[in-house]
């Protein structure tokens, strides 16, 4: 048992020693945590809790913890394809299906980022490609849509951790207006954005769920001036149908 509490220093360096062990395990479970770090399995619990928090861990069904999204090999393993690889034939059956602007997008504590896209570009007004860029997920569809496959108590507790960090003062987030439209996505399984993150843009996204421990959201993007009720309601059926199609073909 540990005597005292642990200074700043030394939770970071065990935060970071985890990091290498997940990179070189490929998964790590609580108590193999505890052991490789010398501590309690409490201990170790709350630092991978913090890591799944801050997208840098991410934790699968059989409860062993992963490479999460926030680092920069994503978080596939070398015997686990990324999630990029694995569904970039999804991606390309998304778009032929659509003809707009489509993406795959990973959360990491309160942002998500873009990790595969296809532009649409047989459209002279369109949205473009944005692979690598980083958005906050309250304001985003695909970010909405992987909130939403959270208990409640573990989204207030990553934007209460984002809000007291370094950048809270910039992240403009309504908690309970957010906890709303997440019940309805849950709901109807489509997040929904109209010009929230980027004015002009209409984008709407569902969630795969767990493949092995990997999340990862679709969207589909289009500038709102050709965005229709008919149009959305039809992408919406599309978007469930190819997260059937994952699930029956992974």
């Amino acid at each position: 048992m540990e005597r005292n509490a642990p200074t700043p220093v030394q939770s970071a360096s065990r935060a970071l020693a985890l990091v290498k062990l997940l990179l070189e395990e490929g998964s790590v479970g609580t108590t193999e945590a505890a052991l490789a770090l010398g501590v309690n399995p409490s201990t170790a619990y709350r630092l991978l809790a913090t890591l799944v928090v801050q997208g840098f861990a991410v934790q699968g069904a059989d409860k062993r913890y992963r490479i999460g999204p926030a680092l920069p090999l994503g978080y596939g393993t070398l015997s686990q394809p990324s999630p990029a690889a694995l569904l970039r034939p999804f991606i390309e059956r998304l778009f032929e299906r659509v003809g707009e602007t489509v993406h795959l997008a990973a959360l990491a504590g309160t942002q998500i980022q873009h990790l595969d896209g296809i532009e649409a570009t047989a459209h002279a007004l369109r949205f473009g490609l944005r692979v690598g860029v980083w958005l906050p997920a309250h304001r985003t569809s695909a970010g909405k849509a992987l909130l939403a496959e959270l208990p409640d108590d573990e989204i207030d507790a990553r934007y209460q951790m984002a809000l007291a960090g370094p950048r809270g003062r910039h992240i403009d987030v309504d908690l309970v207006a957010l906890h709303e439209q997440l019940d309805e996505v849950r709901d109807t399984r489509i997040g929904w954005n109209f010009e929230e993150s980027e004015p002009g843009i209409a984008a709407l996204a569902i969630a795969i769920g767990d493949l092995d421990g990997q999340h990862a959201a679709f969207s589909i993007s289009v500038p709102i001036v050709r965005f229709t009720r008919e149009k959305g309601q039809r992408w919406a059926a599309e978007l469930v149908r190819i997260v059937d199609d994952i699930h029956a073909e992974l």
